[in-house]
């Protein structure tokens, strides 16, 4: 699945923790949802989006720092009509491409952008119930059918060998009941899954991809079911149920979700591992730290000067004005990054996923099929750890007297 180029540098990261393995380039600020988890659409809607021409030199770039993987996102990035193309200009000279979709595209532009080399997918997945998911993508009727429709499509034409597919799901009060569900429903798909807990902020300290929805914040009293949510499915992943999450991550979110510091990056100083291992680029092509923060001085990654600036001290001490005093996020793709480069058993966990043993794929797996298997899973009459006082979808079974009081 990666390049030549990739693999060293990856091995390099892995000794030195000073290559930029891993871009998050925000190729636009359109989206076809309002989520309630999130505010890119408002954050990054200030700037222009990078042209064609200017891409290309952002690959080429990127070629000569050796950068591994860089992650297409948005906004929605099948909202731009050129995504094949930008696919094209990374892949071409060895970068790496992954896709992050709220699967909301058409098939034939599906499979416009896995001819292009779009070989590693992302689609947002919080709920097996359409209603649920809907409600969270800001109210989007058919948005849950549409993301499973866009499945379906990927498991059609990615190959099965030499590509990933996964489900982002986002952990918040309104799924609580329905995470374990998910990771079911992926597995029986051949996708992973992935927590990433939601954040919140506040007007007078605004971060790009936080909502500002202060009832979104875990109550203390809520936190047990948190925790006890996380190690149902630590327990899962070592069922050999497809969640890709790390143990240092999932012992992350519980912190994260109670308001207490993060670990993941205290082999680092306390510090994140921006901009040695991975960084972010805005619409316009501007380099920044990561999806939260930008620097003042408006640094394009396009210029022809980008790698020279990228190894500068003035540049790297300008960065960690930013990174040093920052609190930390559970941003899944940076933490993991961290995590895998730093801390040995996650990295024999990857090197398995990716290169060793990656597990085998059922596709392709039609829309009816996925369906089906939703309406199973959901209606299975399971104990399902759901939040007090809230009316969970399905009645369930009697509830096992041991768990009843968490139940």
């Amino acid at each position: 699945m990666f390049s030549t180029r990739s693999k060293l540098t990856l091995a390099r990261a892995t000794l030195l923790q000073d290559t930029p393995v891993y871009v998050q380039f925000y190729i636009t600020a359109r989206c076809n949802l309002t989520c309630q988890q999130c505010n890119i659409i408002y954050a990054n809607s200030d700037v222009r989006e990078a042209t064609l021409d200017e891409i290309k030199r952002i690959a080429d770039n990127f070629a000569k720092m050796g950068v591994a993987m860089v992650l297409l996102t948005g906004g929605e990035p099948f909202t731009r009509q050129d995504l094949p193309e930008i696919i094209r200009e990374f892949e071409s000279r060895g970068v790496h491409v992954r896709m992050q979709t709220n699967g909301l595209a058409t098939d034939e532009r599906i499979q416009a952008a896995v001819e292009a080399g779009g070989r590693d997918i992302s689609i947002s997945l919080d709920s097996l119930w359409p209603g649920n998911q809907d409600d969270i993508n800001g109210g989007f009727a058919k948005s849950w059918h549409g993301a499973l429709r866009a499945m379906a499509a990927f498991s059609k034409y990615l190959p099965k060998e030499g590509s990933f597919a996964s489900l982002g799901c986002v952990l918040q009060r309104d799924n609580l009941g329905d995470v374990e569900d998910v990771i079911r429903f992926g597995t029986e798909i051949s996708w992973f899954s992935s927590l990433v807990p939601i954040h919140i902020t506040t007007f007078d300290h605004p971060m790009n991809f936080r909502t500002f929805d202060q009832s979104k914040r875990w109550k203390p009293e809520e936190l047990p079911y948190v925790d006890r949510l996380i190690e149902r499915v630590r327990a899962m992943r070592q069922e050999g149920y497809l969640l890709y999450d790390s143990d240092q991550y999932l012992d992350d979110i519980k912190r994260f979700a109670a308001g207490q510091a993060t670990q993941w990056r205290q082999h680092n100083d306390g510090v994140c591992d921006s901009p040695n291992l991975y960084f972010a680029v805005l619409p316009n092509g501007n380099f920044a730290p990561c999806c939260d923060y930008r620097l003042g001085s408006g640094i394009a990654t396009y210029d022809p000067k980008f790698p020279e600036i990228y190894r500068s001290r003035a540049f790297r001490e300008e960065v960690l004005k930013i990174t040093r005093p920052c609190s930390g996020c559970m941003y899944g793709s940076y933490p993991e990054m961290t995590i895998a480069m730093r801390y040995l058993k996650a990295k024999m966990e990857r090197i398995r996923t990716f290169i060793t043993s990656p597990p085998a794929k059922k596709w392709p797996v039609s829309y009816e099929q996925m369906l089906a298997l939703a309406e199973k899973i959901r209606s299975e009459p399971r104990e399902r750890i759901t939040l007090p006082g809230s009316l969970h979808r399905l009645t369930l079974a009697e509830p096992n007297p041991e768990t009843a009081a968490l139940a």
